[in-house]
């Protein structure tokens, strides 16, 4: 999104994928995977389902939260600040909610570093079969 929502190609050198009840995802990208500069620039999709949009709004921003794609830059931080929208949350929203929020662009790109520890800690005991 802040480079005119041009994709972003390279290595990722680390991916994984969120889960859990109400969330899928479909992905054509893995750890090692080199994004050419010439593809369709939608490589995963998460689909949350929920009863409730509350419920539905906490779910996806969860499975944002636990996404994790390294050495190439994403739309994740876009979405959350789209979660975070005070329109969006009160489902009161249509097909120009992008062009009719531009500052959403202006959100932070990366995470916390606690945070970043803590996902790469998890990340390696649940892999290590702890």
């Amino acid at each position: 999104p802040k480079n005119d929502f041009l994709p972003s190609f390279g290595r990722i050198t680390r991916y994984f994928a969120p889960g859990g009840p109400g969330v899928r995802t479909d992905a054509a990208m893995y750890s090692g995977y080199t994004i050419p500069p010439y593809y369709d620039s939608m490589c995963a999709k998460i689909t949350v389902w929920a009863l409730e949009w509350d419920e539905l709004i906490n779910r996806a921003r969860r499975a944002l939260h636990d996404t994790g794609v390294y050495g190439v830059k994403t739309t994740i931080p876009y979405y959350l600040a789209v979660l975070d929208a005070e329109e969006f949350q009160a489902a009161c929203f249509n097909t120009s909610f992008v062009e009719d929020h531009p500052e959403l662009v202006n959100y932070k790109a990366s995470r916390p570093t606690r945070e970043l520890a803590a996902v790469i800690a998890a990340t390696i005991a649940a892999n290590a079969g702890y």
